[in-house]
Formats: structure tokens, sequence, C-alpha cells
């Protein structure tokens, strides 16, 4: 029987998979095929990354272009944060749909079915199969084909950090994996993703967040090669959606537009920024798109900011050109260690959706080269155990891989299936 299982641990880079900090993940690349040039997509998002994982397609054609987004739901744009329980909702109020093409979920649901365990945010969990195709358990709530609420025991009642992602392993290795055998099935971790917006990189309590994720890695891993010797065909893809970088100066891009006598107020919405930690977008009304260059020059004189990329450049990095959003910010970055020695240092855009964003801790959303370094591997499914290559992979290339796997066909991705040998 021919199956898939997806791990993700959220904001794991691969220059942080070491012996004395990652013994399962080491144990198990040595045995895996690695993809050493893998990469997140932009922004280097887990909502955004989530979505074009479960598509195969970059933000600019799935259409959900970042952590937060702008949508005029009647009165004029107004900046949202993408994590919240309700967006989903309101996105496909505003716009008349949620994703602008198929999940796995979608493509999955009459040919095995799909189940997603999540311990991210709500709008993470929730892009993985925004349409109820499958099933998808998450702590703020858990639902099933047609959007059925599950409730009760069966709902995935965990705590957000370490200790929840160790429970909700121990229930997906036995619920999902062992009895109910869905075609494609996903755990996805917090950890250490959660652990590093509140700490140093590569402080005690950052390196006790990866253990665990390490340990719930291997634990999977340990149930799939159970499974494959009892006949299954279980393909293993074991990975990470992007890296962290540490915060340096923080720029307030609100402020510094209206200061400029780009935008009316604060809260106006003529002129809307959408941070993405270390990127931010810019959207602009449609009587505003007059001032986009005049903006993006603006924007590339100020301290903290990195390459701009306004119209039709947009395209490069992946995102759409013809609507709301209409410049994109990177932020400056260097090789600055932590105190612990970790390189990556990037300036971060103020952003009123986070509660975490501070001088000194992990955070991601742009180009960096450590937080677009995550890791990727894969056991099982014709792979080549213990090889590795250097061809450039993205988020986007895991959804075609899986369906290849499947027997099904990957039709409209962006990205491609890897290469097994």
């Amino acid at each position: 029987m021919k199956r898939a299982v997806l791990v993700i641990c959220d904001g794991l880079r691969a220059d942080m998979i070491r012996p004395e900090w990652t013994p399962n993940l080491c144990r198990l690349g040595a045995t895996a095929r690695q993809f050493i040039k893998h990469r997140s997509v932009f922004p280097s998002t887990t909502r955004t990354t989530s979505a074009s994982i479960a598509t195969g397609c970059h933000p600019g054609q799935h259409g959900l272009e970042g952590n937060a987004v702008a949508l005029d739901e009647g009165n004029g744009l107004v900046p949202l944060s993408v994590g919240a329980p309700d967006f989903r909702d309101r996105l496909k109020a505003a716009t008349g749909r949620t994703l602008r093409v198929p999940t796995m979920a979608e493509r999955l649901k009459d040919a095995g079915g799909s189940i997603v365990y999540s311990n991210v945010s709500p709008g993470a969990a929730h892009f993985q199969d925004p349409d109820n195709h499958g099933y998808v358990y998450h702590r703020a709530g858990s639902f099933g084909p047609g959007g059925q609420p599950i409730v009760g025991d069966d709902h995935l009642k965990v705590t957000h950090d370490a200790e929840g992602d160790t429970a909700m392993t121990e229930r997906f290795c036995q619920e999902v994996l062992a009895d109910r055998k869905p075609a494609i099935a996903v755990l996805w971790q917090c950890e250490p993703d959660h652990s590093q917006h509140s700490h140093v990189l590569g402080s005690p309590a950052h390196l006790a967040a990866i253990a665990v994720a390490d340990a719930n890695a291997g634990t999977v891993a340990e149930a799939v090669d159970k499974l494959n010797t009892t006949g299954e065909d279980i393909l293993l893809l074991i990975g990470s959606d992007h890296g962290h970088e540490t915060v340096g100066d923080i720029v307030d891009l609100d402020a510094k537009l209206v200061a400029a006598g780009f935008k009316a107020h604060t809260d106006s919405s003529d002129v809307v920024v959408a941070s993405q930690g270390f990127s931010a977008f810019v959207y602009l009304a449609d009587n505003q798109r007059h001032k986009i260059a005049d903006i993006a020059v603006y924007l590339d004189s100020l301290d903290g900011v990195g390459n701009v990329y306004a119209g039709a450049d947009l395209e490069s990095i992946g995102q759409r050109s013809d609507g709301a959003l209409a410049i994109a910010v990177d932020a400056a970055k260097s090789d600055t260690e932590t105190a612990y020695g970790i390189p990556g240092i990037s300036a971060a855009f103020a952003n009123r959706f986070s509660m975490t964003l501070e001088t000194g801790k992990g955070e991601h959303g742009g180009l960096g080269k450590y937080e677009q370094n995550p890791f990727l591997m894969a056991i099982g499914g014709g792979f080549a155990p213990g090889s590795q290559t250097d061809q450039e992979t993205s988020a986007v290339d895991i959804a075609p891989t899986v369906l290849r796997h499947l027997d099904r066909p990957g039709d409209g991705m962006d990205g491609a299936a890897l290469s097994r040998q």
C-alpha cells in the first residue's frame, strides 16, 4: 500500500542539524536522500509556506501572499493576520475563494484522503486544507470533510509548545499512521519555531526545543519503518518550512510612510503595510497606484531596507503584480553572530500582529540566506538511501513528489517531483 508521510519541524534551519543537537535527524539523514540546497518561498513565513507545500505553488499562484495581508472587505484595504481562526472565512467572503489552486487534500479526497495534525497557528493549519476535503486537527478547532467539527476526545487538545508537539506526535503515530492510514498524513510541529521567537538563537532554551522536535521526528520515522517492514510502501519526507535569523533594528514602515506624506495616517486604507517580520508588503488602493515608483524609491533609501521589489519585479520573487500588493521590501542582513555563535542578523519591520518581535530574538519572513535554509530529506519511495543532491529544491516541490509516489497527477504546479537518484 502506497502512502506518504510529511513531518515538519517548524523553523529548523539546516545548519542547526548537528550530531550533538539533532542525533535522530543526523541518523536518519545518513540513510535518506538529502536535498542540501532546499529553500523556502517568499516570504519565508509558515502560513505562506504551508499553502505552498499543500499546493506545490508559489504565493503568486495559490494566492496566500504572506503571514499578514491586506483585504478589502467593503470599506477599503485593511491589514489582517492570516493566522487568526476566522481569516479563512474572511478571505472567502472578500474574494469568493480561499486558495486559487487545489491542495493535496483536494486532489486526494477520493484517493485515500488526507489527515493533518498541526500545532502552529490556526491559519497555517487551515491552509493545508482550506476547503475541508480531508481532516485537519488543531488545538483551536478540528474539522473533518465538509467542515464537520470534531469535538470531545477526538479533537486535538494539546498545548502550543514542545510538550504539545510530543503529545500530538504520539497520537499521530498510533491513530493516523497505524490505524487510519490516509494517503497523505502531515505532522506539523510548532517547535523549534515557537521557542526561537522568544529566545536567543543557540541558547539552552532554543536547543532544548530543537531536541524535542528531533526526538518527535525520530518517533515518526521509527513508526514508519515498522509499517514498511509489514509490506507497506510509505514515503517519509522530513523537513522544515524556513529557518530563523536574529532580529536587529526594527523599522516602523507605517510611521515612515506617514511622515514622508505617502500615507494619510497609521490606520488609513490608502497605503497599507503588512509586515512579514524580515520583509514587508505595501498594498495600495486603486487611486494610489500612481505612487508605486515614488514609494519604491523612498523605501530603498531607508536604513534597514535591503532589496525593493515593485510592480512587475514582484513576479521574480513568486508574487503576483496585478493586485493590490504593489511593493515588497526585504530587510538588510549581515552575518553577525549571536552570543552563542549562530550567524545571521536582519533588520525587521514593526508588526502589529506579533507579540514576539524583539531585538536579539529569532524571526523570519525574508530572503536572508539562513532563513531561506530549511532542510529536507526523503526516506523510502525509491529515493536512493545515503545520498544527497545539490540541485536547488523548494517547498513547492513537496506536493508533486507526494503525488508522484501515490501515482496521482500533479498538473498545474510550480514545483517538480524531487530527484530520486
